[in-house]
């Protein structure tokens, strides 16, 4: 495919997303188209090196998807984003990325609504977190709360170590899970530490197994 005409298709895939997510594409060495966001512009030109430390460069030596924060050290703004290797016959040859806002900063905790106010809960007292009746459940040690954001929000927002999508509608924190327990069709339910049941769909159920490691 013509650069023209692939910059052309990336523009038309752009507008498929968030006006609040930046996309970007590399070669194995240089980045080769960027469209930033309304919110977040991490001033790539085409042209410019992939950096030690970035997405991009963590995605084309693992050979996989990789999701996390970056501090603002690197591009002088901190961010969320997910980059993901291009493959052919199977070499490497880049990466796509989606750039998204840093809610956080990089904090550990998430303010929920509660029905008096908010309430700032740290990562670790998170159970899991669900999308229900277009809102985001916030399931803690001691109570349930709300929150605007989306799961794929959180998704990038919360540390990978910790949290992991299991589901369409959960994420859940590893941390709490008591047992596994295998389920029809290759998925499975987890028993949470506080008692509560959290399924894992068909479609993540190869992802959970991997980043667990059974």
């Amino acid at each position: 495919m013509q650069e023209l005409s692939l910059g052309g298709l990336l523009d038309v895939v752009g507008q498929l997303f968030s006006d609040e997510i930046s996309i970007a594409v590399s070669d194995k060495e240089k980045y080769i188209y960027y469209r930033p966001s309304t919110r977040i512009d991490l001033k790539i030109k085409p042209g410019d090196p992939i950096k030690e430390g970035t997405l991009a460069y963590k995605a084309l030596h693992s050979n996989q998807k990789v999701s996390e924060f970056i501090n603002r050290e690197m591009f002088g703004v901190p961010y969320h984003g997910m980059a993901v290797p291009l493959q052919h016959n199977g070499e490497v040859e880049g990466t796509v990325l989606a750039i998204y806002p840093a809610l956080t900063d990089g904090k550990s905790v998430i303010t929920i609504k509660t029905l008096d106010g908010w309430m700032p809960v740290p990562f670790s007292d998170v159970i899991y977190l669900e999308a229900r009746d277009r809102k985001t459940h916030i399931v803690t040690k001691d109570f349930t709360g709300t929150h605007a954001g989306s799961l794929q929000d959180f998704e990038y927002r919360l540390p990978r170590e910790s949290f992991i999508r299991c589901h369409r509608s959960f994420i859940v924190n590893v941390h709490q899970i008591k047992e596994i327990y295998p389920d029809t069709h290759s998925t499975f339910v987890l028993a949470m530490h506080t008692g509560e049941k959290v399924s894992v769909s068909q479609s993540y159920s190869s992802y959970f197994r991997k980043l667990l490691g059974f």
